[in-house]
C-alpha cells in the first residue's frame, strides 16, 4: 500500500496561501523579515516531505518483503515481514497524527480574533 502524498502537501499549500492572503503573514514578520522566517519554512517543507517520502520507503519496503515471501523467497522470512509491516504502519500512524495536529493548530490560529 502506497500513501499518497499530493492530497496532503495540497492540503497545507492551500492553508499556506490562505495565511498569506489573509494578512497574518504580514502582520507577524514585517517586509524586511528580521525573524527569517522563510528560510524556516522551506526547511519544515523540506523536513515534512522527507518524512512523508521516509513513510512510503517503509511501506514499499514491506510491500516488497511480503511480496517476495508470498513467491517463496526463502531469505526472507515471516518475522522480518511482519517487522517490517509493523514499522510502516507504525510511520503511517504518526505521520497522520501530525497531519491532525498541524490541521488543528491551524485552526486554533485561524480561530483567534485579530
Amino acid at each position: 500500500m502506497r500513501v499518497d502524498s499530493s492530497p496532503l502537501f495540497s492540503e497545507l499549500q492551500s492553508m499556506a496561501g490562505e495565511m498569506k492572503t489573509g494578512g497574518i503573514a504580514n502582520d507577524i514578520a514585517p517586509s524586511n523579515n528580521p525573524l527569517g522566517t522563510s528560510s524556516v519554512s522551506s526547511d519544515f517543507g523540506n523536513l515534512l516531505k522527507d518524512a512523508i517520502n521516509n513513510v512510503n520507503g517503509l511501506q514499499s519496503n514491506a510491500n516488497d518483503l511480503r511480496t517476495r515471501f508470498d513467491l517463496g523467497d526463502r531469505s526472507v522470512g515471516i518475522g522480518d515481514v511482519m517487522i517490517a509491516a509493523q514499522k510502516s504502519s507504525v510511520a503511517f500512524d504518526a505521520t497522520v497524527e501530525v497531519r491532525n495536529k498541524l490541521v488543528e493548530a491551524y485552526k486554533d490560529i485561524m480561530s483567534m480574533p485579530v
